[in-house]
């Protein structure tokens, strides 16, 4: 049984966490079609926010100590009304740690840790991501859930929205 951490990403720890982004996107690319940029990379426009503004929450997924994936949180929600709302901006596990329960134990960690209302969305072309949600948010919810439709400035997929408690 492997441990899996989910450990606040400081901001000395940005290189780290920016190179997990790379390979997230790398990953990510075969279903947004996205392409490298002139210096080679694909780039995160959203990453110094995460140490300046408030309601962002960077987190490393270390497995047996050690980096094996990130969660980005924040509160820009396209489903939900409530500006507390704690959404998953960017969910990442390593492909070597897949398929192992790692991702799910770092979701529900994520989920503990913020009570209140969420929001998960997944890109329509994304069938990994659907699958996994799916069995994560129907057990730590209980079914208690809505699946809506989404439709984002760059594309359109499904999101999940639940309650797990008042803060």
């Amino acid at each position: 049984m492997q441990q899996v951490d989910v450990i606040k990403v400081q901001e000395d720890q940005k290189s780290i966490l920016r190179q997990l982004i790379e390979l997230y996107e790398y990953d990510f690319s075969e279903y947004n079609d996205q392409d490298v940029n002139d210096y080679g990379v694909y780039g995160y426009k959203y990453l110094d926010h995460y140490w300046t503004d408030e309601n962002r929450y960077p987190f490393f997924v270390k497995i047996d100590n050690n980096y094996a994936g990130f969660v980005l949180i924040n509160s820009h929600s396209y489903l939900h009304k409530d500006d507390k709302a704690k959404s998953i901006a960017e969910f990442f596990i390593m492909r070597k740690y897949r398929r192992r329960g790692n991702g799910k134990k770092a979701a529900i960690k994520i989920f503990d840790m913020f009570r209140g209302h969420w929001e998960v969305l997944q890109h329509g072309n994304n069938g990994p991501s659907k699958s996994f949600w799916k069995g994560v948010i129907e057990e730590y919810t209980k079914g208690n859930f809505e699946l809506l439709d989404v439709e984002t400035e760059d594309w359109k997929g499904q999101g999940y929205i639940f309650n797990n408690g008042v803060r």
